[in-house]
């Protein structure tokens, strides 16, 4: 068993410090008291590389585009590496999101729906295609989130069918209030986009009724 020289212990196990002054021990080491977590300490490894790969870029980017002046043939008034850094730090804010414990599928996977088609909205804006990504993109990719949605609510069995309810509910108001700002020209698009949200809110009301409203008295205990 080691021994710490100054505080006079006994550590058992194999560390090479003692827990109490960081000082350096003294004898034989026993058995590790722990396993070690070799697959934490892999991918704990693997996201800080894949961090440090992400700022080198965006840094990069920067210093590329401000210091040496390189812009975009035809869009010499975008600044190019604001736009790829919006973009790579919104892709670590949604891997943290994906970590993080105790997030729902639904609410995670339509959160980063979201911040994507923010950060598509503001890249077509300065790419004049603004009008193209609200009117095709966004409706697409909401429906897409919407059906993915009412399958995971087909396919759950821990009791948060109304999770996914209520938000295919939410992004079907969306497309109502889309619809309404733009009614002087409303695409097909937006308008298949609602239609397709309160069939798949039907259909959830339909198949997981009783799942829903069991939920429900559960969470406000009625």
């Amino acid at each position: 068993m080691k021994t710490c020289p100054y505080c006079r212990i006994e550590v058992g196990g194999d560390l090479k410090k003692c827990p109490l002054c960081q000082s350096k021990l003294s004898g034989e080491g026993e058995r590790p008291y722990f396993p070690k977590l070799t697959t934490q300490k892999i991918k704990s490894f693997l996201y800080k590389l894949q961090l440090f790969i992400i700022w080198t870029i965006v840094i990069a980017g920067l210093g590329v585009d401000f210091l040496f002046d390189v812009r975009i043939p035809g869009f010499t008034d975008v600044r190019w590496s604001l736009l790829l850094a919006m973009w790579l730090i919104a892709f670590e804010f949604l891997i943290m999101r994906l970590f993080r414990k105790g997030s729902g599928s639904a609410r995670t996977m339509t959160l980063m729906v979201f911040i994507i088609l923010i950060l598509l909205s503001v890249t077509a804006y300065y790419f004049n295609m603004l009008d193209f990504t609200l009117d095709w993109i966004a409706p697409i990719v909401i429906t897409g989130t919407m059906i993915a949605n009412f399958v995971l609510a087909m396919l759950d069995k821990k009791g948060n069918a109304m999770v996914y309810l209520l938000t295919n509910l939410l992004v079907g108001v969306l497309a109502y209030f889309v619809m309404r700002m733009r009614s002087d020209n409303t695409l097909a698009t937006w308008i298949i986009c609602m239609l397709i949200s309160v069939i798949l809110f039907v259909g959830a009301v339909i198949f997981k009724g009783r799942t829903v409203a069991g939920e429900i008295r559960r969470r406000f205990n009625m």
